[in-house]
């Protein structure tokens, strides 16, 4: 009898307290979405790198080439509204698997484009893969808040940009070594031939396992916030997606901040497509030299990505740490310039590292910092907005930035993006500190968790 009551009790208690719980497959589903960002990542650039080589067999010029990488970025404004309605109407998972595909597609159709006329196939699926990095690029945000803590989320969203982050580095250095210059089409032809069927083969299995084991959210939320966005969710609609859309439009701290963090993606976007002609102008023939350059950034990126989010997450500093980055990531692109004026390789290599510190590290601190301030606005549309627009500006700042590269010479390039940062340090600085997604974690705090296995 008195088991009975215990137990009577004990479920009365249970049905009171909130199911808030987080599981280890949390990690699972991270590091699936990290290898399908990586390996689309890796494409933006897997061209533009070797530009001399893809000049010399595809017999184009240097601006088609350049298009290879920018068409990623003239995608999204084309593209944007379709497919952040798709995510916020179907979930993580259809998003995740419609990337995963198209990624797949897209390195598949470039086997076929082996042929010194055939430029336009590698264009057919570059556009592909451009595609499906709206899926991917607008997720990480979404996958923290879904499957993670509060107090785990901005680490996890720096773990989501570390897989972006790693597929570029990736790219900056595996093309020039597999497909080195030479005066034998055929033997260049033959390796860009590897470099398509490697990406295939190592895409395919990440799709199956994203297929079969990518579920659309935890049984349980794994946060008080969660558990109330849950309980108070609503069917997605067309008019209801507008209205968000609206409403983001009509934030005044939101836009300022957004022309801010499109000055920061538009830099580094622009530089991963320019790197190659950038360092060929001090270094003549030095192309692998380029590639390892460029692995520096990205790979000095990805630890400044996760130290900032251990640093959000420990602060909750969003605008201070963006304002400091900011600014870090001028005098470190001035370091740069310097260093290259000097053709001091070793300077070239602390300067571009430094840059790349702060560069990448402002990634997720510009995110974050744009979900605060919109809470409760949907994470996927906020990033949306946030990547469109500087997808644009990165599409501006490449053409300019080639023209007066070919046309004024590399250290007037050089002074044009560092005034480009100035001005998003300026416009962060100015931006509104309004915290808004910090209020609703308070209610996280007295909350126990329990990590389940599944």
């Amino acid at each position: 009898m008195l088991k009975n009551v215990s137990v009577r009790q004990h479920s009365k208690l249970r049905s009171e307290k909130p199911d808030i719980r987080v599981y280890w497959s949390r990690w699972m589903i991270l590091f699936l979405y990290n290898m399908c960002a990586c390996l689309s990542t890796f494409q933006w650039i897997q061209y533009s790198i070797i530009t001399n080589v893809v000049l010399k067999y595809y017999h184009i010029s240097e601006s088609e080439v350049d298009w290879s990488a920018m068409c990623f970025s003239a995608m999204w404004p084309l593209t944007f509204f379709p497919v952040c309605f798709i995510i916020d109407k179907t979930g993580l998972r259809v998003a995740a698997l419609i990337g995963a595909v198209l990624t797949l597609l897209g390195a598949a159709v470039k086997i076929f484009s082996i042929g010194e006329n055939l430029f336009w196939v590698v264009m057919i699926g570059q556009t592909i893969v451009a595609l499906s990095q709206i899926f991917i690029l607008t997720l990480p945000s979404k996958l923290a808040v879904t499957w993670f803590r509060t107090q785990e989320i901005s680490t996890v969203c720096s773990l989501g940009v570390f897989g972006l982050t790693f597929g570029s580095a990736v790219g900056f250095v595996v093309p020039p070594m597999l497909v080195r210059d030479s005066d034998n089409l055929a033997e260049i032809g033959n390796n860009l031939k590897i470099m398509c069927w490697g990406l295939t083969l190592a895409m395919a299995p990440v799709t199956l396992a994203i297929f079969f084991y990518f579920p659309a959210e935890p049984p349980y939320p794994p946060s008080q916030a969660m558990l109330e966005e849950r309980q108070n969710r609503q069917t997605v609609t067309f008019k209801s997606f507008i209205g968000s859309i609206k409403s983001l439009l009509q934030n005044k701290s939101f836009l300022l901040h957004n022309l801010g963090y499109s000055c920061n993606i538009g830099i580094y976007s622009s530089i991963g497509t320019l790197l190659n002609q950038l360092i060929l102008n001090y270094f003549p023939g030095e192309q692998e030299e380029a590639g390892r350059m460029g692995l520096v950034m990205i790979l000095t990126g990805m630890v400044g990505s996760i130290v900032t989010g251990i640093v959000l997450d420990k602060t909750h500093k969003y605008k201070e740490t963006s304002f400091v980055i900011f600014v870090f990531t001028a005098l470190c692109l001035g370091g740069l310039t310097v260093s290259l004026e000097m053709k001091s390789k070793w300077m070239v290599y602390v300067a571009i590292g430094m840059f790349g510190f702060f560069l990448n590290g402002y990634l997720p601190a510009g995110i974050e910092f744009a979900i605060e301030m919109t809470f409760p606005a949907p994470e996927s549309t906020v990033t949306g907005i946030l990547m469109t627009t500087s997808q644009i500006l990165t599409v501006i700042l490449t053409i300019i930035l080639g023209i007066v590269l070919e046309k004024c010479g590399a250290l007037l390039c050089s002074i044009t993006m560092i005034s480009v940062v100035g001005i998003g340090c300026i416009l962060t600085l100015f931006t509104p500190n309004k915290l808004k997604r910090q209020q609703a974690f308070m209610k996280d705090r007295n909350v126990s968790f329990t990590p389940l296995k599944q």
